[in-house]
């Protein structure tokens, strides 16, 4: 009897364990993040009227104060950080260049939102764990995660910033970032305001210019967002960095792109990385080794409508081959057996350091 008293209780206690392990891995605090304003370039200035961001658990969250700031996708600004997990958005704002106001409606997919808030991005190697990396991991399956990989510098990123991006003609496009790395969410339309004046009224009543004095100082003509609907395009394509060099070491790169995503790779995905649907480049930075004090990192600056035009014809699940020379001393770009053109291609001296470095 009392063996069966045992068991009951250690089986009770097992249910007990198993239930507090699932609702650690439930119970997922409402993340807290920045949020940027962003434009193309400063020429490009607007400015918010009215502004909401819909979260999923109902809490006030919104835009910073003032007016965008930085470039595609980058603000370079951080505000006070909001709450709850952001999945639309309602804002009405001036477009100063246009002498327009428009309005901004917009659900965000809501199940992205959820499944990408749950994750965290691999920056940098550890410090703390000899644990393979991988791009990216789940902090629900992992709650223990930031003291595990993070305890002697950060390594995963979890969701920090959401960025607007405002272009010409209502075009905004939104993103989430993990550190360095940045996702985009999607693309949506605002709507022009025909009855403005209850926001102009607002607007101007807090600021010196007047509405002629801007549309004097700052109207341009004929403006168009065919330049970020372009950069918009994707293909399924994957970085390919190789050398004839036998002691050859890849172990970082990152990738910038014009659509304002950004990207991480790290070993050991980086040997094989995996062919997906990715924007035209606008700069790759890779760091290798060939041997003790041979540490390198190149740098490749790529113009989208040359890159594009290349991408267009190079089918589908495609390698961009990076290969770099044996000496070290430059590095040729194909795709198929077409060279791919490069603004500039530059090669340093390294000092960083990897754990499999010489």
């Amino acid at each position: 009897m009392d063996k069966w008293k045992a068991f009951i209780i250690a089986l009770g206690m097992l249910q007990l364990m198993n239930c507090q392990d699932m609702k650690k891995k439930d119970d997922m605090p409402m993340p807290t993040y920045d949020v940027q304003i962003s434009h193309p370039w400063n020429n490009y200035l607007i400015t918010p009227i009215e502004d909401k961001i819909i979260t999923l658990e109902g809490v006030p969250a919104g835009l910073p104060y003032g007016s965008s700031s930085g470039t595609w996708g980058d603000s370079g600004k951080g505000f006070t950080e909001q709450s709850g997990t952001p999945v639309g958005a309602d804002i009405v704002y001036f477009s100063r260049y246009e002498d327009t106001f428009y309005h901004l409606k917009a659900d965000f997919p809501k199940d992205k939102v959820i499944e990408l808030v749950e994750r965290a991005y691999a920056n940098n190697e550890s410090d703390s764990s000899d644990e393979p990396l991988k791009e990216f991991i789940s902090i629900k399956e992992e709650p223990d995660y930031y003291e595990k990989y993070n305890k002697a510098g950060m390594t995963y990123y979890k969701f920090g910033t959401l960025v607007f991006g405002f272009a010409p003609k209502g075009m905004v496009a939104v993103w989430l970032k993990f550190g360095y790395v940045s996702l985009q969410l999607g693309e949506f339309q605002a709507e022009v305001v025909k009855e403005d004046k209850k926001y102009a009224d607002k607007l101007f009543s807090k600021i010196s210019q007047t509405r002629e004095e801007i549309k004097k100082n700052m109207f341009i003509p004929d403006v168009s967002s065919k330049e970020w609907k372009n950069y918009q395009k994707r293909y399924f394509w994957v970085p390919h960095i190789t050398s004839e060099n036998k002691e050859f070491r890849l172990f970082k790169t990152q990738l910038e792109y014009y659509n304002g995503e950004r990207e991480i790779m790290l070993r050991p995905w980086i040997i094989k990385p995996p062919v997906k649907e990715r924007a035209v480049p606008k700069e790759i930075t890779f760091f290798w080794e060939t041997g003790k004090g041979q540490a390198y990192e190149g740098r490749a600056f790529f113009n989208w409508e040359s890159v594009n035009e290349v991408l267009e014809k190079a089918g589908k699940d495609f390698k961009l081959n990076i290969k770099v020379a044996p000496d070290n001393s430059n590095m040729e770009i194909m795709i198929n057996d077409q060279k791919v053109p490069a603004d500039s291609i530059r090669i340093y001296q390294s000092d960083l350091k990897f754990k499999e470095s010489y």
